[in-house]
């Protein structure tokens, strides 16, 4: 009996060490979010919500400790708490920094819309962050050379580095090096910014790690044609983790993995991966989350949210007296994506312009709204609220009714036309271009003839038609709404529109 005993004994510890014998394989989890710019669900709050995403990140890390939280690009702008002051200060993305510190992301890359903010107010958005950013391509420029981003802390600088790697170890003793790079595109042209070469930047931050790693991913924000291409030029990545696109992609590539979720954290990708070191072997498993209300949001960062969420409420009765209200409904998205808002007429845009010329009891030929003025970049769809369309035109103003030549009225329309692509693109109602002729309710437009147009009262300042202005001898007169009047804010019009439509 004791002979069996001792054997079994010596049995259990060689079953021990067996168990715990270093194997060379090893587990870990990617959670994977982009296009993030509203910290609070949306959608009436059906979808999304980072301290929604916080309760799955932290399941993750209980599932698995080797766990990361990325955000592939565009959290600081655009959001319509970015807009509002507190203090005296524009929010300009202060908010997302906050929750993103508490929900301790690992790694973030820059995406376009980091540079809508000014020069300042990134540099205090990056001082602010506890997490690390990345970038291959995009520096800051100064009077001497193009120098990469960088945090300041305690008197010192801390540079934004072009590549980054993670350590990982499990039970059993597998150790492995992760590499990560990342690339932006270069769609916001800013005085303060240089984007170099990002197929030339990706190839080389690849190089550049490769042997100090035993494995490498993509964390980039551009086109998703840009990751293919990435994709066959590095084909040794398993993965790359990527933004721009607002609506969930899943690709592959020859042996690499191309993943994108919905904008807004209306879903997250979770990917759980394997690697071998003996065979180098990568194998990703995906699994594409949403981000919904049956998710329980976690405490810490929910109480984060609510102080941001009551801010914003508070700013937004002083316009509009019931914010959460159901306005209107909608199965078909309505578009508000940066691209189409700015190059083609979308029906989000139509609704605006409708909207506008609906302030005014129609008693307008024409309405027309500067693309750039609509700032969501994204898509609205189910139940819209009033704090929807303040995301939408988060900046506000007045319509106003202008009369003016239509030689005047003509130019303006060509330009707006031929700005496809920036913001000076007009959206419009009423206002149609069949061949060579431009109509004005469903009418020749006639260049000798005066036209009342409802305009923005953005667009009659001149920044995006320069010719465009009060002073324009063709400008006949300018009629100012009166507080009184829905039309004394563009998001009041939209608001009563869909109410009534």
């Amino acid at each position: 009996m004791k002979i069996i005993k001792n054997i079994a004994y010596i049995l259990s510890i060689a079953l021990f060490f067996s168990c715990n014998k270093n194997d060379d394989k090893i587990e870990f989890t990617f959670l994977q979010i982009n296009d993030v710019y509203e910290i609070a669900p949306i959608q009436g709050g059906k979808f999304g919500g980072m301290a929604r995403l916080e309760t799955i990140h932290k399941d993750l890390i209980k599932e698995n400790p080797n766990t990361m939280l990325f955000l592939a690009g565009d959290f600081l702008n655009p959001s319509l708490l970015g807009t509002i002051k507190v203090d005296g200060q524009r929010v300009r993305g202060k908010q997302m920094v906050e929750v993103m510190n508490a929900m301790n992301f690992d790694l973030v890359a820059f995406g376009n819309h980091e540079f809508d903010v000014s020069q300042k107010d990134l540099q205090q958005r990056l001082n602010e962050s506890n997490f690390p950013w990345i970038t291959a391509n995009v520096k800051q420029k100064t009077a001497e050379k193009a120098i990469p981003f960088y945090k300041k802390r305690n008197g010192k600088k801390e540079s934004v580095q072009e590549t980054f790697v993670k350590e990982f170890s499990d039970a059993d003793g597998t150790t492995i090096k992760v590499g990560f790079i990342s690339v932006c595109i270069p769609s916001n042209p800013k005085d303060y910014v240089e984007y170099g070469n990002m197929f030339v930047k990706a190839r080389a931050s690849y190089v550049k790690i490769k042997d100090s790693v035993d494995v490498i991913f993509g964390l980039t924000h551009v086109k998703l044609a840009n990751d293919k291409r990435i994709a066959k030029l590095i084909p040794d990545l398993p993965l790359i983790m990527g933004g721009h696109e607002h609506t969930n992609n899943y690709e592959k590539i020859g042996n690499t993995i191309i993943a994108k979720a919905d904008a807004n954290a209306k879903t997250a990708y979770i990917h759980r991966i394997s690697f071998d070191k003996n065979t180098k072997k990568t194998v990703v498993k995906s699994e594409l989350k949403e981000i919904n209300e049956t998710i329980k949001s976690d405490e810490e960062v929910g109480k984060i949210v609510n102080k941001w969420q009551n801010i914003l409420t508070t700013k937004i009765k002083e316009i509009i007296p019931k914010p959460d209200e159901v306005i209107y409904a909608t199965s078909i998205p309505l578009d508000g994506r940066d691209t189409p808002i700015r190059s083609i007429q979308t029906n989000l845009g139509a609704i605006i312009t409708k909207s506008m010329s609906f302030s005014f009891n129609d008693k307008v030929d024409c309405a027309l709204v500067n693309g750039g003025s609509i700032r969501i970049d994204d898509q609205l769809t189910g139940n819209i609220t009033p704090i929807d369309i303040f995301r939408v035109l988060p900046y506000g103003g007045a319509v106003l009714k202008v009369k003016l030549k239509g030689r005047l009225l003509k130019r303006v329309l060509d330009y707006g036309k031929l700005a496809a692509g920036t913001g000076a693109y007009l959206q419009r109602f009423n206002a149609e271009k069949i061949g060579e002729q431009w109509f004005i309710k469903n009418q020749p437009l006639d260049i000798k003839k005066n036209y009342t147009v409802a305009f923005s009262d953005y667009l009659l300042k001149g920044f995006d038609i320069p010719f465009l202005n009060a002073e324009n001898k063709e400008v006949i007169s300018v009629y100012k709404p009166n507080e009184n009047e829905m039309a004394i804010d563009i998001r009041k019009a939209v608001i009563e529109y869909l109410k009534n439509n």
